[in-house]
């Protein structure tokens, strides 16, 4: 049997992903080398992701915030009378920026009751509710099932995994740092070297009280303890030791410890323990023919501030539904060809964002006077509201060649007179048209659709001065205007949507 689309590795970006083509009603095959989706890792507390503003409206607008449940320990920045007047909200290279430091009125399409900027979740968590929604939709899952090899062809893909062959039209690699899909498919890697090693681990401590809590810089690496045996350590190494898949043992790992945080504490037993580094390496292409690359088989870098996991959601958001139309043949020229040309600067700038904070955290001089200078930015207003909008995805923008300072962002959440709320008409993974205008036309142009492209001339609470907003599928608007522009809309619907499937009437702007 021939499938749509056959997706190597079931981690969050293949499910979601997954989702998003199942959505389209495209028909989705999952292989899965791990025979088992738990690990022991995903349950530690470094098994705890952040999320990211545009990776909680992804999840918000499919209808699956509300399942996560970690996340409603984290809430919107704000003061709390009572309360001690600084309160975490992330770092960058270690260095701590605080909620009460944050201006959110800087960042103007945030309306009251939206989604929050930041949240945290289990990556065991969101992996279940993806997995659970994915079944759901019909997503086949073959776990245990590794790809060893494809072959590419005019009209599809041959995929060949242990002893079994699959066919599919299209094949995307989100198997990971080490990716099958990218090595096999001619995908040039290109990049930085690591710096260091890092270690996750969980161990029993003889003496825990050597080790002071949270994130601790120190002349030969960093050390940080969230609670008793949790550590994550970071050693200047060049990132020789995990290059030489030596195993992390309970003797190695108390030298380095005690190296580190330059005290005899002791390590009584070691549960487990992985390792990383800051190698920073991005795909030069992300589609080669048939076969597409997504998340950690697109770019690779250092864990740092919690970027990874929003990166490659962002991927699949925006791959999914420009994928699938590509599938149904209602894509215009060229669309698939922008899931490039809009993610990969935005994982390049990551990457950079990576590579900075490694810069400000070695044991040199030149390391220490920049991280003292960035503790004393982070420190301001100004400062913390930038490095805010940065990890959160704030200021994340797709350069769609319009000027108007909405177009490239995703959408706020208008809420509608009616108590309903834009997030809910997103669900279904249509585009929307934006209509507070009310006028009939449009209701017209987005009929002649087939339903791919909504319509709603509901009025708004607070429609931020605009008319008429068109939204793509991915919540990313591609076009706000006033009355006097909208002879440009029938143009710009078709460079998303493609040419109308309904006898079109003609837009004169009354």
């Amino acid at each position: 049997m021939n499938t749509d689309v056959i997706i190597a590795g079931a981690g969050p970006v293949g499910l979601f992903l997954a989702c998003e083509l199942a959505l389209a009603q495209c028909s989705v095959l999952i292989l899965e080398k791990e025979a088992q989706p738990d690990s022991p890792l995903k349950q530690l507390p470094f098994g705890i992701r952040g999320l990211s503003s545009p990776t909680i409206t992804a999840l918000y607008h499919r209808g699956m915030l509300h399942q996560l449940e970690l996340h409603k320990h984290m809430k919107q920045p704000h003061s709390i009378p009572g309360q001690p007047p600084k309160k975490p909200a992330g770092h960058f290279a270690g260095i701590t920026l605080n909620y009460e430091d944050i201006d959110t009125s800087q960042w103007p399409y945030q309306l009251p009751g939206a989604p929050d900027f930041g949240m945290m979740s289990e990556m065991h968590e969101l992996e279940t509710v993806l997995t659970k929604r994915a079944i759901e939709m019909g997503v086949q899952i073959h776990r245990g099932l590794p790809i060893t090899g494809f072959t590419q062809h005019q009209d599809g893909v041959t995929v060949q995994a242990g002893d079994q062959t699959f066919t599919t039209n299209w094949l995307v690699g989100c198997d990971g740092s080490r990716s099958v899909v990218r090595k096999q498919g001619g995908f040039e890697f290109a990049g930085t070297e690591p710096e260091f090693t890092g270690y996750s681990c969980k161990v029993v401590l003889q003496d825990p009280e050597k080790l002071r809590p949270g994130r601790n810089v120190m002349p030969t690496g960093m050390y940080f303890q969230s609670q008793p045996g949790y550590l994550l350590l970071q050693d200047f190494d060049g990132g020789a030791f995990h290059s030489s898949d030596k195993p992390v043992t309970v003797a190695y790992l108390q030298t380095l410890l005690r190296r580190i945080a330059e005290t005899d504490v002791t390590i009584s037993s070691l549960e487990v323990a992985t390792t990383w580094t800051d190698r920073a390496r991005q795909a030069t292409a992300y589609r080669n023919g048939r076969v597409l690359l997504a998340g950690d088989a697109a770019h690779i870098h250092s864990p740092l501030g919690g970027q990874g996991l929003n990166l490659g959601i962002g991927d699949a958001m925006n791959l999914g539904w420009k994928l699938a139309a590509t599938i149904h043949g209602t894509a215009p020229a060229g669309l698939l060809d922008t899931y490039f040309t809009e993610r990969h600067p935005i994982g390049a700038k990551v990457l950079d964002w990576s590579r900075a904070q490694v810069a400000i955290m070695q044991a040199t001089p030149a390391s220490r006077a920049l991280n003292a200078i960035f503790r004393d930015l982070i420190n301001t207003r100004d400062g913390a509201t930038y490095f805010a909008g940065r990890i959160w995805g704030i200021h994340n923008r797709y350069d769609l060649g319009d000027s108007h300072p909405l177009v490239g962002r995703i959408v706020p959440d208008f809420e509608f007179e009616d108590g309903t709320r834009l997030g809910e008409l997103m669900q279904d993974g249509k585009g929307v048209l934006l209509d507070f205008t009310a006028n009939s036309q449009f209701k017209s142009i987005a009929a002649g659709y087939n339903g791919r492209l909504l319509h709603t001339g509901k009025a708004a609470i607070d429609r931020l001065g605009l008319s008429v907003i068109l939204v793509r599928p991915d919540g990313i608007v591609a076009w706000a205007g006033e009355p006097a522009t909208f002879q440009e809309l029938p143009e710009v619907i078709f460079r998303w949507f493609g040419n109308i499937e309904h006898e079109e009437v003609p837009l004169t702007g009354n």
